[in-house]
């Protein structure tokens, strides 16, 4: 059986994609700010930008659009998901924000495998 081997730059573009996605989507649900906005803030004000002193990897903007589209049009079927995983004393809406994004971002990629 071959195995397809990435690139380590498309790698690297995803890895940095999702790690946008998660920011949005915890940007998303704090500010209520719709799916294209939020998507297209990120296009113009963070992709290629200085973050935090230094500049990330160019990142996937595909992959990115896709997930962020992907855990709005499917997060009532993560948030149910994982709230069957975690422990009755902590529903989902008691999850720190962060995480709950994280949930739903690896929630997006997990419903399209």
């Amino acid at each position: 059986m071959s195995t397809i081997k990435k690139s380590p730059d498309i790698c690297k573009k995803k890895t940095v994609s999702r790690l946008h996605s998660v920011q949005a989507l915890f940007q998303m649900e704090s500010t209520g700010q719709a799916t294209n906005d939020i998507c297209r803030e990120f296009l113009d004000y963070r992709f290629g930008k200085k973050q935090n002193g230094f500049y990330l990897e160019t990142a996937d903007f595909k992959h990115f659009v896709k997930t962020v589209h992907d855990a709005v049009n499917h997060q009532a079927k993560i948030d149910q998901l994982t709230n069957r995983a975690l422990k009755a004393e902590w529903p989902l809406k008691r999850i720190d924000p962060t995480l709950r994004a994280l949930f739903r971002a690896a929630g997006a990629e997990l419903c399209n495998i």
